[in-house]
């Protein structure tokens, strides 16, 4: 790794990222019964893979998945897959084998840790301390999928937190009338894409909601946030917070909330999952015309007959 010295920035790089998926994801049964959420698929990719490719964009080469002891197919997928990379090279099918070989590159790893009981995100970021050590570290939750035809939303945090040396979080604007789904934050001087986190709040009602920016699953933390982690008690459920944590850090040190360039699809619903396919269907460089066209012909056959 190259020392920060040898850098023109200030402040390190993140190198790792942890991704929460240790969930039972109840709202996809049956599917995900035997699938795990994170292997539901957009396309041919399943969840995980848009998540770790982002990562590895920001500059991450170390991958660290908290699991829980049941979810193997996570494992299982990045993997070498001997016997399906030996039939793909003998029936010389060498597009089909580089999509296999290729779904980690080379030079990154992956370690699975696994959380023992589901006591909450929080939790499942502090299993990650033995690996992530003392240094700045991203936390992607692969639910939320952000699609964007420029750098994706972890490297624009990164750059953001590489310049700054502060946490960054991740937030979208959404309408006030759904500030109670969300955590959001209140900022100080919010301008261009950032501002200065003052306060958190979880799931505010619209009349006392502190701005209309809601926090989407993307962080950059730094080390310290263990220290809140290990010190944060229990809330609702026995599950540890990282919303309280974070509040703990900011009253310490810098957080900053960064809007993100790009679209973000809640792929732990229904409808964030086809809304995602579809967008990506429509930005397939193969399928995007065969794609429109199927839409178009089912929502005449629907009786819809002009589209807005």
């Amino acid at each position: 790794m190259s020392s920060s010295s040898t850098q023109s920035h200030a402040h390190p790089r993140i190198r790792k990222a942890v991704f929460p998926v240790a969930g039972l994801g109840t709202r996809f049964l049956p599917a995900t019964k035997t699938v795990p959420k994170e292997m539901l698929p957009i396309i041919d990719r399943p969840l995980i893979q848009y998540a770790v490719d982002e990562a590895i964009e920001a500059g991450c080469d170390t991958l660290i998945f908290i699991t829980n002891r049941y979810k193997h197919a996570v494992a299982d997928y990045f993997d070498k897959a001997y016997e399906l990379e030996q039939k793909l090279e003998r029936a010389g099918k060498t597009e089909q084998l580089e999509l296999v070989r290729n779904v980690l590159p080379e030079g990154v790893r992956a370690i699975f840790v696994t959380q023992a009981e589901a006591l909450g995100l929080g939790h499942a970021v502090l299993c990650a301390k033995p690996v992530v050590g003392n240094e700045p570290f991203a936390v992607i939750l692969p639910d939320d999928v952000i699609w964007n035809r420029g750098d994706g939303a972890l490297k624009q945090m990164a750059d953001t937190a590489e310049a700054s040396g502060s946490s960054v979080i991740a937030v979208q604007d959404v309408p006030r009338e759904k500030t109670g789904s969300y955590g959001i934050v209140a900022t100080d001087d919010f301008a261009d894409r950032r501002g200065r986190i003052t306060a958190m709040v979880e799931k505010p009602k619209p009349e006392v909601a502190p701005s209309t920016l809601a926090v989407v699953g993307r962080y950059v933390l730094n080390p310290r946030i263990f220290d809140f982690l290990e010190s944060t008690r229990p809330g609702a459920g026995g599950e540890i917070q990282l919303t309280d944590a974070i509040s703990a850090l900011l009253k310490e040190e810098a957080v900053d909330a960064y809007r993100f360039r790009g679209t973000r699809f809640d792929c732990g619903t229904h409808i964030g999952l086809i809304e995602a396919t579809i967008r990506y269907a429509l930005d397939h460089e193969k399928l995007s015309d065969a794609a429109q066209q199927l839409m178009q012909d089912a929502l005449k056959e629907l009786g819809v007959t002009e589209l807005e």
